[in-house]
């Protein structure tokens, strides 16, 4: 399948000692703010409202607001994946990352406690500090003895909680699932979690947001934890193709009208439905191709761009796991479909958006070339001094699916989480010396940098503005 791993070069180390860092970062940044004319801080300004009550006026357990308690669990999430060892500004003390990680986990304990909170926007404020945890840091040993305790918080918020609180529980859902990795207790969460994650999915009154986080979230669940349970991953995928047939074609050919958000559901059922298509057996795959390949095709007339997007990935990936199965693989009406990828990948049509048409054609032109010629561009995912390679239309949904669950923090579960390791064939984490801890570059000395470039290239940027007004 290709290179899925490789080690850059080391960057050079620093040459300021570590004892006078701090001393020489203060003095760096007061000579460059004041040549760069960086405003100064004003005391008093930053808190704004003295009351420790959060936006939406409801305090923690622990006397602090919740919106406080997300931004301290981002913070510390953001700064301890910055680098191994930071020194705190004014006090010169080192705060490794067993400190910053115990931080971490303190603050999730509150948030663990406000999950059963009886007000509903503490107990929303809780699920999305979660999130922001859960994604940021790899806390499988803090969940051991938790999930248990997490999974029953989780299930009551989506059997009883609003839309809203519903769609933020089926994210974390999906986020324990992938810390808790394909072992025991992934299995356990899951069984657990999949009864009401399907249930809310297939129910026409609930709420647009909360089934397609219940999509999204059943599909990685799945492929996390049930990977090799037959029985669950037939029964995730059919509730998943009960959800996006609402948009093939009716008797007559045509495409059935759908209300507003609707395509948002189609589209995540059916990208969940095709990360679970790679699980499946090859007498599946064959049904699978059979059935589905000639209803895709239809759906690609969608006056939904996102939607026709997810429909032709999910045609490629189909074609590529046919071509496994058989390396002479060819859909029937292969000449139509391929005229219509055409068709997509040259659209000028002026009432759509501008960003829309260049989006759709720039994916199409892959989809088509891959169907032509088994073409696929392959795309570099660099992380720390690693990278792994997007080398097929399967591990392009793969990653896509993990990215769209993890959002920023993918590139720090790719570098320290066992299960995305595994997955992408990256072994077990790498342990880094302190010599290549060293090498990296602070915030201070990165924001110190990007001050001067700014600086020198506003002065030559001045000088050409001027030869301008000269001619003119």
């Amino acid at each position: 399948m290709g290179r899925w791993w490789k080690l850059e070069p080391q960057r050079a180390r620093s040459s300021v000692p570590n004892i006078s860092k701090n001393i020489y970062h203060r003095n760096l940044l007061r000579c460059f703010g004041a040549a760069v004319g960086m405003p100064r801080s004003k005391k008093g300004k930053r808190g704004g409202n003295s009351s420790s009550k959060g936006r939406n006026g409801v305090r923690g357990e622990s006397g602090v607001s919740d919106d406080d308690l997300a931004s301290d669990i981002v913070s510390h999430c953001s700064s301890a994946s910055e680098s191994a060892s930071v020194i705190e500004e004014g006090t010169g003390e080192v705060v490794d990352e067993q400190t910053a990680q115990e931080e971490t986990e303190d603050k999730l304990k509150q948030c663990i406690d406000n999950l059963m909170d009886k007000s509903a926007k503490t107990r929303l404020a809780a699920l999305e500090s979660l999130r922001l945890g859960f994604s940021s840091r790899v806390l499988y040993e803090f969940l051991l003895e938790r999930h248990f305790t997490i999974c029953d918080c989780l299930e009551r918020s989506l059997r009883k909680g609003g839309g809203e609180e519903q769609a933020a529980a089926a994210t974390v859902c999906a986020l324990l699932c992938m810390q808790l990795g394909g072992g025991v207790e992934g299995e356990e969460g899951f069984k657990m979690l999949r009864p009401i994650l399907s249930s809310i999915l297939i129910d026409s009154c609930a709420s647009l947001s909360a089934r397609q986080s219940c999509a999204r979230a059943l599909g990685m669940c799945c492929y996390v934890s049930a990977s090799d349970d037959a029985e669950d991953l037939i029964k995730s995928l059919g509730h998943l193709e009960s959800v996006f047939v609402g948009a093939y074609p009716l008797g007559d050919g045509t495409l059935p009208a759908v209300k507003a958000g609707t395509p948002a559901l189609h589209s995540a059922a059916l990208q969940s439905w095709a990360l679970l298509c790679t699980l499946c057996p090859a007498s599946r795959i064959n049904t699978i191709l059979n059935h589905h390949l000639p209803r895709l095709h239809a759906c690609l007339e969608s006056s939904e761009v996102n939607f026709r997007i997810a429909v032709g990935e999910t045609i490629a990936l189909l074609y590529e796991l046919g071509r496994d199965i058989d390396q002479e693989f060819e859909y029937e009406d292969c000449d139509a479909l391929c005229d219509s990828l055409k068709s997509l990948a040259t659209d000028g049509n002026k009432h759509r958006a501008k960003n829309d048409r260049r989006k759709q054609r720039s994916i199409f032109r892959e989809v088509l070339h891959y169907i032509e010629n088994e073409d696929f561009t392959e795309e570099k995912i660099q992380f720390g001094i690693e990278a792994i390679y997007i080398d097929g239309w399967m591990r392009h949904r793969i990653y896509d699916a993990f990215k769209e669950v993890l959002e920023s923090g993918v590139r720090h579960h790719l570098q320290f989480n066992p299960l995305l390791r595994d997955i992408f064939g990256l072994g077990p984490p790498l342990i880094m010396d302190a010599s290549v801890k060293a090498s990296r570059i602070s915030r201070t000395e990165r924001h110190l940098f990007n001050s001067a470039a700014f600086k020198a290239r506003t002065k030559l940027r001045n000088k050409v503005r001027d030869k301008r007004a000269d001619v003119m």
